[in-house]
């Protein structure tokens, strides 16, 4: 058998994982410093925990896990295989409701689809030893059943950070300072994307939808993928009339007077534009019932712009109000966010969103817990991983995790070392003596493949004179220190 992965699935070198584990831990020291505590969850939930959280293009991605045990087995039966055609056929039922009434039959549970949907089922079952407002953060990974593509897997770590049992605005405010915090010190160029949920109610509501903003939202969250006019066809292919569609591109492109961006900074541009969604709900010429939810999630988010604006953050021309942003999880009730490389400050290509999330007030009433509101981020560790490396930004010492390599001439020699290495490690300088006493050259160049700095060599002279050869592989400079200078030097 020729040795393979699923589609989708990675495996990940050493130097891959300490550039991943860079990742993991420059964002895991933001989220501490915001008070925020970790938890984990299981990779599998009951399918019912998971099933229709998502809208159904998410339901569809989610990967169900077969019950142990031959349960398809009947299935395999000739006169039962008859008898399902038979119930497809003469009874009317479709294949698809077929499928529907035997997934719960042959599975009761599914690989988490985000850590969302879990963190609020662990919120409910663990009500009694939390205190709210809870603030948690979770590192692990999530599978989805994509397409494989460039920046999308089936199996990717997400990295979330969320508050529950709030409704204060702060949150938000203190999740775009996380965004900004984690970005630049990743040394990443990004735009933040924000809008609000019921802006795109109100939208529904004036195109005379006030039921169908899930459809919508789904939609327009497209926009970049088919752009305008592909989304115009998908809502015409869901019955939206002609007359809808056109009232919604009043919305979608943001019609309004010009404006020069470069005579005010995105505060003011972003504050103008929620003005201008006033003014247009007010307009008396208009001919609709004036939707309060739209002047609601303006409100939401000139708070958030103006409480950003007075943290004299370096966010000027890095953050923005985008009426077209929608985030197609059905569980968004407000504030919604979303991170892209900003392409016009490098050499990028990469298109996709690098981190994104939202509001959501209800999430844990689906699990008998109601009225409680939580908002937070996720920050996807793959597809930052793709853009460090496409930008060439991963620092270049970190990866090495060996940085002294200390050379085996012989027993006497090694056991001679093994004290020396072990002073290093208290010192907290990662090294270590080479297994075997090999050719001088094999084991510099076993140095030399693992990117290890510093090697040291020790041999029967240097152990009687106290004074060791020191060489570094980056500048190719050997010099002779006293052993007792050895710990100093290297650090």
């Amino acid at each position: 058998m020729k040795p393979s992965i699923p589609k989708g699935s990675r495996d990940f070198s050493p130097q891959e994982m300490v550039k991943r584990n860079y990742i993991f831990d420059t964002i895991r020291k933001v989220y501490q410093s915001y008070g925020y505590q970790p938890i984990e969850t299981p990779a599998m939930e009951n399918s019912e925990t998971l099933m229709g959280k998502y809208g159904d293009e998410g339901d569809r991605l989610i990967f169900k896990i077969l019950n142990s045990g031959d349960f398809l087995l009947p299935f395999q039966n000739p006169l039962d295989k008859a008898f399902l055609d038979w119930k497809i056929q003469g009874q009317g039922i479709d294949k698809v409701g077929i499928y529907r009434e035997m997934a719960p039959l042959i599975s009761e549970k599914a690989l988490r689809y985000d850590l969302t949907v879990p963190f609020a089922r662990y919120v409910v079952q663990h009500r009694n030893d939390i205190t709210f407002p809870f603030k948690r953060y979770q590192i692990q990974p999530v599978w989805r059943a994509d397409r494989p593509q460039k920046g999308r897997y089936r199996e990717f770590y997400q990295c979330d950070a969320d508050v529950i049992g709030s409704d204060s605005l702060l949150n938000e405010v203190e999740l775009i300072q996380i965004i900004d915090e984690v970005f630049t010190t990743l040394g990443v160029p990004f735009i933040i994307k924000l809008n609000n949920r019921k802006i795109l109610q109100g939208v529904a509501e004036f195109i005379g939808a006030p039921d169908r903003m899930i459809d919508i939202a789904t939609a327009i969250d497209k926009v970049e993928k088919i752009n305008v006019s592909g989304v115009y066809k998908e809502l015409q292919d869901k019955g939206f009339t002609e007359e809808q569609i056109e009232k919604l591109d009043d919305f979608l492109l943001l019609k309004k007077p010009a404006q020069n961006p470069k005579s005010m900074d995105s505060y003011e541009l972003a504050i103008a534009d929620l003005k201008w969604l006033r003014d247009r709900i007010t307009d008396d010429s208009l001919e609709f019932s004036q939707p309060e939810s739209i002047d609601k999630g303006a409100n939401q988010l000139e708070y958030i712009f103006k409480s950003i604006r007075a943290l004299n953050l370096d966010l000027s021309q890095k953050i923005e109000f985008d009426v077209s942003l929608a985030r197609g999880l059905n569980y968004y009730t407000g504030t919604i966010i979303e991170v892209k490389v900003d392409v016009s400050k490098c050499k990028s290509e990469f298109t996709s969103s690098i981190c994104g999330g939202g509001r959501y007030d209800n999430l844990t009433g689906i699990f008998g817990l109601p009225d409680v509101s939580g908002v937070g981020v996720s920050f996807g560790a793959d597809r930052i991983y793709d853009v460090l490396e496409e930008l060439n930004l991963f620092p270049n010492d970190i990866v090495a995790s060996t940085k002294v390599l200390l050379i085996n001439f012989g027993e006497k020699e090694s056991q001679f070392c093994l004290k020396v290495l072990k002073d290093l490690h208290k010192a907290g300088i990662s090294a270590e003596l080479y297994p075997d006493a090999k050719k001088i050259n094999k084991q510099f160049e076993y140095a030399d493949k693992r990117n290890i700095p510093y090697v040291v060599s020790i041999g029967e002279k240097e152990m009687e004179s106290g004074r060791v050869a020191l060489k570094n592989l980056l500048t190719k400079e050997q010099i002779e220190i006293p052993l007792s200078d050895l710990i100093t030097h290297i650090k």
